[in-house]
């Protein structure tokens, strides 16, 4: 049976090929089956595939080739930092412990901007070792030039043997929510990794590991992983907006909600080491706010344009040593609680509240021993108080 198959379709085969050879079909013809007749759809035969004639590579879009240059410029100054410190077990024998986390080059003398918590104790305990890996592998010994444990800051040291790429600094006062961002770092140590996002919001506050608060902060959904803390969160122009801080605390990864210190904050410390002074950044002055303004304003009887709402005054603090008063009794309104009869703060250093974190994108522009006034609605009347800002370094004294 098989053979008989096989005879029948050695004689179909012959009898096409002399049947076109005696008709005279054109060469092109089974061109023409496949590809269809020039300058129609078909030709009068359906394709058996679509698409263009010759093969070419995917174009790129704008905003691809955006993040793409972005990315090679930005990339070569992003930095992989490990912390090693020592700690002494039961039977006092030193053992180490470390930690990875990112930064970045700000000039082409060695100098990284990072996170203080990706730092830690590395840069004053005894034993402790702190290492940077650029981008091209290379690898320095660094040392800790000056922090900022407030706002989870730290300005670190290399000693380059060569020319090296470095990032400009850019205005995190005029973000907006919905531009774009970019994230660059070495998450769980996959160095240079890049990962792209939105201003999700302004103005956040969060706690850190250690209990305090962390306010002001620009929230993103761009992937911020471990490992990406201190690395830099930059706009479509490539300049450093923040500078990669904390997810929120979940366990499984990275949600989508991610957060970066504006690199306002850190433009007093880098200001002030330049210049040769000892950097001396306040403490936040104290407060609980709420912003509220139009008809909620209106039904706590307060001003329509609102402001910031205080309900609570740290004891001790700037704010409760200036006279600011917290709210003194509860409210419901909607499905909130919300502690009213405190002050309404209208204006801070004589500028309007506009946004929830006008009170600290104002102190990252004041040291301690310096004052900022605020204005305030109370009892039916404007007026005016004067804040001295504390020290947030205990050693330190006004």
């Amino acid at each position: 049976m098989k053979s008989r198959i096989a005879l029948l379709t050695v004689a179909l085969v012959g009898a096409f090929v002399f049947i076109t050879s005696r008709t005279g079909l054109p060469d092109s013809w089974f061109a023409k089956l496949v590809h269809g007749e020039p300058g129609t759809s078909s030709g009068g035969f359906s394709r058996l595939w679509s698409g263009p004639e010759v093969a070419r590579t995917a174009g790129l879009s704008p905003d691809e080739l955006n993040s793409i240059e972005i990315y090679k410029a930005a990339n070569a100054a992003t930095v992989n930092i490990s912390a090693t410190t020592y700690q002494y077990d039961w039977f006092n024998r030193a053992v180490p412990s470390g930690s990875i986390g990112s930064g970045f080059l700000i000039n082409d003398k060695g100098q990284i901007l990072t996170n203080y918590h990706v730092v830690g104790q590395a840069g004053s305990a005894p034993g402790a070792k702190l290492s940077v890996t650029l981008a091209d592998k290379s690898k320095y010994e660094a040392r800790v030039l000056d922090k900022d444990p407030a706002n989870d800051l730290a300005l670190i040291q290399i000693e380059p043997r060569k020319k090296l790429t470095h990032l400009r600094l850019g205005d995190s006062d005029n973000l907006q929510v919905g531009q774009k961002v970019l994230a660059i770092g070495n998450p769980f140590g996959f160095e240079g990794s890049l990962t792209t996002g939105i201003v999700s919001a302004l103005g956040r506050a969060i706690r850190d590991e250690n209990g305090g608060e962390m306010e002001g902060l620009v929230q993103t959904d761009a992937a911020i992983n471990s490992g990406n803390s201190g690395g830099p969160l930059l706009n479509s122009a490539g300049d450093v907006i923040g500078i990669n801080t904390a997810i929120l605390g979940v366990t499984g990864g990275n949600i989508g909600i991610g957060f970066a210190m504006p690199i306002s904050r850190a433009r007093r410390m880098l200001d002030d080491f330049a210049a040769g002074r000892v950097y001396s950044p306040p403490q936040r002055i104290g407060v609980n706010v709420m912003p509220v303004s139009g008809e909620l304003a209106e039904a706590l009887d307060l001003p329509a344009e609102g402001g910031l709402l205080v309900s609570k005054v740290v004891p001790g603090s700037a704010a409760a040593l200036g006279g600011l008063r917290g709210g003194n009794r509860e409210v419901v309104i909607g499905n909130a609680i919300i502690l009213v009869g405190g002050d309404l703060i209208t204006a801070v250093d004589g500028k309007p509240i506009e946004r929830a974190d006008a009170i600290p994108r104002a102190l990252a522009r004041k040291r301690a021993g310096e004052t900022v006034e605020l204005t305030i609605f109370r009892g039916g009347k404007t007026q005016k108080l004067s804040l001295k800002l504390l020290p947030s370094r205990p050693e330190e004294r006004l």
